[in-house]
C-alpha cells in the first residue's frame, strides 16, 4: 500500500508493518490503523496513523535506558490484542523530542502493548508510581551509567534538537 506519511513522505507500506489500535490511544480514539516504521534515525521508530497523515508520533523501546521497566497488563487488555502471555507483545513508548533544544522524553506511563503476531495493540495506564508521562530518556540512561550504540544515537538526537533550536 502507497501513504504518504508525516515525515518519510510517500512510501510503500506492507502488512507487516500495520499495527490495529481498536481503541485509538488516549485523545487520538478515531484512529484505529497505524504503521510502525523505520525512523532511519535508531533507536527510533515512527508510528504513523494511516487514516491521518498529520497524526504520527515517535516510539521507542523503553527497555533500552530503562531495564528496571515493568507492563502489567491487565487480562481484559490481553483479550482486546488476543495475547495469552505478556512476554510475547511487543511494548513501545511515546517519545518526545522538543524542537526548543529541551530534554528528549518519554511517556512510560501509557505504553503500547503490541501483539507481535496479530498486530493488534492497545494504550494501557500503568498505575505504578515510578512511571510518569515525562522521563528524561538522557537522564535514565546517566544515572543507569549504560553506555550503548542507543544511547550515542540518543545523544545525536538531542544534539539536532539543540541545532534546530539554534536555526530558529
Amino acid at each position: 500500500m502507497r501513504f504518504n506519511t508525516k515525515f518519510l513522505g510517500e512510501i510503500d507500506i506492507d502488512d507487516q508493518q500495520k499495527a490495529f489500535f481498536p481503541r485509538g490511544l488516549f485523545g487520538f480514539e478515531n484512529y484505529a490503523d497505524f504503521a510502525i516504521l523505520n525512523s532511519g534515525q535508531p533507536p527510533f521508530y515512527y508510528f504513523q496513523s494511516l487514516e491521518n497523515k498529520d497524526v504520527c508520533f515517535i516510539l521507542l523501546d523503553p527497555f533500552l535506558f530503562r531495564p528496571d521497566y515493568e507492563v502489567d497488563i491487565a487480562p481484559e487488555e490481553m483479550n482486546l490484542i488476543g495475547i495469552q502471555e505478556p512476554e510475547r507483545a511487543a511494548v513501545f513508548v511515546i517519545a518526545t523530542i522538543p524542537g526548543d533544544g529541551g530534554a528528549i522524553t518519554a511517556n512510560l506511563q501509557g505504553p503500547l502493548v503490541i501483539n507481535e503476531e496479530t498486530k493488534r495493540g492497545c494504550q494501557i495506564v500503568l498505575t505504578d508510581p515510578r512511571w510518569k508521562t515525562r522521563h528524561d530518556i538522557l537522564a535514565e540512561i546517566r544515572r543507569s551509567g549504560r553506555q550503548s550504540s542507543d544511547r550515542r544515537s540518543l545523544d545525536r538526537a538531542e544534539a539536532r534538537s539543540r541545532h534546530r533550536q539554534k536555526e530558529t
